[in-house]
């Protein structure tokens, strides 16, 4: 019992960093990470081995979901940012734009790319986590990567058409 607590402790700076990551918003992203925690604490006996942190990144992820659910559920309202003008230069500008280009991401392919990019996942881990075969992983971080160079390389969306 004291191996899988300390297991869980270890994880949790990276679950913080994909968290925050993922919600854009770091007291979302704390009580994310809360929730998780007590889950995986509550649920210890549903472990039955194998890697935490990829059970831990599963937890988080599904309890992501739902909150994006619930949130799609309200009116959404979007707040005007300081950094919203387009006449941005220097060092900052750059970070602003990869946060933008990750903003416009599909919630699916961002995390995807979060955990292959930022936590070290591999594929097959990432399947795991998100419930997926690898093809569909791969096809994820296939199209997120796309989208980022083309916002970077300043192209517009391509609009799809709705029949």
């Amino acid at each position: 019992m004291a191996g899988f607590q300390q297991s869980v402790e270890a994880t949790i700076p990276a679950l913080r960093r994909y968290a925050r990551a993922l919600t854009r918003n770091s007291d979302t992203a704390d009580d994310l990470v809360q929730d998780t925690l007590v889950r995986a604490l509550r649920s210890e006996h549903l472990f039955h081995g194998g890697d935490v942190r990829s059970w831990l990144y599963t937890i988080l992820t599904n309890l992501n979901r739902n909150r994006l659910r619930s949130l799609a559920r309200r009116p959404f309202l979007m707040p005007l940012e300081d950094n919203d003008a387009p006449d941005m230069a220097g060092p900052e500008a750059g970070q602003r734009d990869i946060e933008r280009a990750l903003a416009g991401l599909v919630e699916d392919q961002r995390a995807a790319l979060l955990l292959v990019v930022l936590e070290g996942l591999t594929y097959r881990e990432v399947a795991e986590v998100q419930g997926v075969p690898i093809g569909t992983v791969m096809s994820r971080l296939a199209r997120a990567r796309v989208q980022i160079k083309s916002y970077l390389d300043g192209e517009r969306p391509a609009l799809r058409r709705i029949k």
